[in-house]
């Protein structure tokens, strides 16, 4: 009875805790010396279901098959998310909501999908002159997602990076360099204009803002958000409290996905989602199947640790990827972005400690925590791996 009782949990606990989020929202500001702007933001269409991760995406040939007013409701529920999600300013004027117009791009799938697939683009125009000082956004209560802020001047993305949960202002970008002269269009491409003259301590403050806002935002990817990398952690926890075990696997861990996280981010390697996913979920049921079959710790579960680090570590790449950073932004981003895995990571693992230290005696300890919950973890892995190839 107690293994049906587990067993039907699977699927509520799936329904309720996603493997892997939604992508943020991007906000990208585009700005021309000369005072042209555009302003632009993405929504995957996938975003608008209670659901997202059991939706698919909105391929070449689901695009192709849907009515004028299919397009026009997913544009409306666009509309109607941005409203709850952003506002901006320039200067000190008040805070208000860019009228976007919003149509579908075509985008490669890439490792997502085998299809192009189409996401809806809002676009907000406006030109500035010499006095506007500043630009700026902020995430509202309501944000469903969070909002990362990135700019561009005369085509060159520039370092700062912020990512805002909800209810939060973004630094404020410099427009000093707008003076309203045209450029040539040759211009666009090779003058970076005045971001290069910054001085070294302003340039350090870009470096910190980028690197701990994805600090920030590896965290939540593992802690809430990621429950097939936390219960991956705790299937390594469970082999053994011994501080040498959990402190090996854990290190073997963050080498392979950190390996991994790198190449892919910097787009030297690439997988398919649909064949990292199952073996993520795969993962998870054989390191705690081991825990319950082969109790004591051996050096060669460090290489089946290291081969599914290598996998995980493909699986987290996409929360990077999707954004056009600058080669140092990007760098810095993933550095702070993997700083806040592994303090998500750990903690996980400091969590269960203190939720099992009173479990003393370890006879007690493997039959009340680490059997159970093993038997658990493997369950939801087998069924989202199931879940992952099947439907």
């Amino acid at each position: 009875m107690k293994f049906l009782k587990i067993t039907l949990l699977i699927p509520l606990l799936s329904a309720l805790l996603n493997g892997h989020p939604i992508p943020d929202i991007p906000v990208i500001g585009k700005f021309n010396s000369d005072g042209n702007c555009s302003i632009y933001t993405e929504i995957d269409t996938r975003s608008f279901a209670e659901d997202p991760e059991q939706v698919p995406f909105l391929t070449n040939s689901a695009f192709k098959k849907l009515s004028d007013s299919n397009k026009t409701d997913l544009i409306l529920q666009a509309k109607s998310m941005i409203e709850n999600a952003l506002q901006i300013r320039f200067g000190n004027d008040d805070w208000y909501l860019p009228e976007f117009i919003f149509g579908f791009v075509e985008q490669d799938g890439g490792d997502l999908s085998e299809e192009n697939i189409f996401v809806l683009q809002g676009q907000y125009d406006i030109s500035l002159d010499k006095n506007s000082s500043s630009y700026q956004i902020r995430s509202l209560e309501d944000a469903p997602y969070d909002l990362v802020f990135t700019n561009q001047i005369n085509g060159k993305p520039q370092r700062r990076v912020n990512v805002l949960f909800p209810n939060e202002e973004s630094f404020k970008f410099d427009l000093s360099f707008i003076d309203g002269k045209p450029i040539a269009q040759n211009e666009v491409e090779q003058k970076p204009v005045s971001i290069a003259e910054k001085n070294s301590e302003e340039r350090k403050e870009d470096a910190r803002s980028t690197f701990f806002s994805f600090t920030r935002q590896g965290f939540v990817h593992v802690l809430p958000l990621g429950l097939d990398h936390i219960l991956f952690v705790l299937g390594l926890f469970f082999l053994s409290r011994k501080w040498k075990p959990i402190l090996y696997q854990v290190s073997v861990f963050t080498v392979a996905h950190t390996i991994t996280l790198g190449l892919a981010t910097l787009e030297l390697i690439s997988a398919p989602s649909h064949v990292v996913e199952p073996i993520i979920a795969a993962s998870i049921a054989v390191v705690a199947l081991e825990n319950i079959f082969f109790p004591n710790y051996r050096h060669s579960r460090l290489f089946i640790v290291f081969f599914f680090g290598l996998i995980h570590g493909l699986g987290f790449a996409g929360a990077l990827s999707a954004f056009d950073l600058d080669p140092t932004s990007l760098v810095i981003g993933l550095l702070g972005f993997n700083v806040g895995v592994e303090f998500g990571q750990l903690a996980v693992i400091t969590i269960v400690f203190f939720l099992t230290f009173w479990l003393k005696d370890e006879t007690k300890y493997r039959k009340i925590a680490v059997v159970p919950c093993s038997i658990l973890i493997a369950l939801m892995g087998i069924y989202w791996t199931i879940e992952r190839i099947f439907f």
